[in-house]
């Protein structure tokens, strides 16, 4: 442990107030900070959804805290009163020790300071001098993938990383609920197939009749019972596709919890996804999977292991782009992503042989 981080730290906290697929590449930089601390409480402060996050992953973190929002960080709305109730609250807490972990800290860092830590610890933005009262910190290293740039925070605190992999541990309630919903569909294992059409951004979104053809395809060629998932939001997306394709589909779009999913998904011979949150749970379970990459940058978010969890993209002059929206009609990082292009890849994919992987940078 670096002589900075206080060796009798006992409150600890990590802000991190991001979405699934966020929180899911935090996991190993998680495990390694409880390694480290194994004694000390862990806070996550986090998006209101990330409180099942923290109740799922106790072995790791022990306690959830709600972001309240902060001038410049997006997630949240700002209400200057809550903030500030807040942050007196945070401070009369007494956290010993508070990391950093939202992104390159130029809007994340005066909020992390404000907690009021004995020790303050993270990246800073190179384009920006570093912020005073980070007793350790590091340029933001942005040409790293995410996991190794999430686990670039354990050198800061002087500890070892435990593993580049990621986790999503299920719960009893989550089998239940997945096997109400195997009985009432009739699904079984066994060329169980799951495209996930939907995304947050719809800039991220392949095209719905590309996973219809898709969808098709894989079932004519695997006889394949393909399920479509969706959160919520995403229903009316899921049955655009349902409704184009020709062979029959199970429609569970907004149908089922993020647990749900994920024990779905471990029935699952192959997890086709938008870059979106459920692309990285099917690597958390092992699921062989296939992230479809529209405008984000790949090399920060396609999966380390890239036998058995692959993507497909097309090289476009404007990828990467940072737009919620595409800005151009043709939406060509994503539409020129033909179906037998994800297809190709998927008849590749479905020869790996179970439990043969190996890990690599994106």
């Amino acid at each position: 442990m670096r002589p900075e981080i206080p060796a009798d730290a006992r409150k600890i906290a990590v802000v991190r107030a991001l979405h699934l697929g966020d929180l899911l590449l935090a996991v190993p930089a998680l495990r390694g900070i409880r390694a480290g601390f194994p004694d000390a409480e862990i806070t996550l402060v986090g998006l209101p959804w990330a409180r099942d996050f923290v109740r799922r992953f106790s072995r790791y973190v022990d306690r959830f805290s709600e972001f309240p929002g902060y001038p410049g960080l997006l997630e949240v709305d700002v209400d200057e009163a809550r903030t500030a109730a807040y942050l007196a609250e945070a401070r009369t807490y007494g956290y010993d020790l508070a990391i950093q972990m939202h992104g390159s800290g130029r809007t994340s860092n005066p909020f992390t300071l404000e907690l009021g830590a004995r020790c303050t610890v993270g990246y800073y933005d190179p384009a920006s001098a570093r912020p005073d009262g980070l007793a350790v910190a590091a340029p933001y290293p942005s040409h790293l993938p995410e996991v190794l740039r999430n686990l670039g925070v354990l050198d800061l605190l002087g500890v070892q990383p435990r593993g580049e992999h990621l986790e999503f541990p299920l719960l009893p309630e989550d089998r239940g609920a997945a096997a109400e919903i195997v009985a009432r569909h009739r699904l079984a294992r066994g060329r169980l197939f799951g495209l996930h059409v939907g995304a947050r951004p719809p800039a991220r979104r392949w095209p719905a009749e590309h996973f219809a053809r898709l969808g098709d395809e894989l079932a004519r060629r695997r006889r394949a019972r393909i399920v479509l998932t969706g959160g919520p939001g995403e229903e009316e997306l899921a049955a655009r596709v349902e409704a184009a394709m020709s062979a029959p589909s199970t429609n569970l779009a907004g149908a089922t919890s993020i647990g749900t999913l994920a024990a779905l998904m471990e029935m699952m011979d192959l997890f086709v996804s938008n870059d979106t949150g459920p692309a990285h749970l099917a690597v958390a379970l092992d699921v062989p999977s296939i992230a479809i990459f529209g405008p984000a940058d790949h090399k920060r978010w396609a999966p380390l292991d890239r036998r058995r969890h692959r993507i497909v993209r097309r090289q476009v002059w404007c990828n990467p782009c940072p737009h919620w929206e595409c800005p151009y009609q043709d939406h060509a990082c994503l539409r020129w992503v033909a179906p037998g292009d994800v297809l190709r890849v998927a008849e590749e994919l479905l020869k790996v042989p179970e439990g043969q992987k190996t890990t690599t940078e994106a």
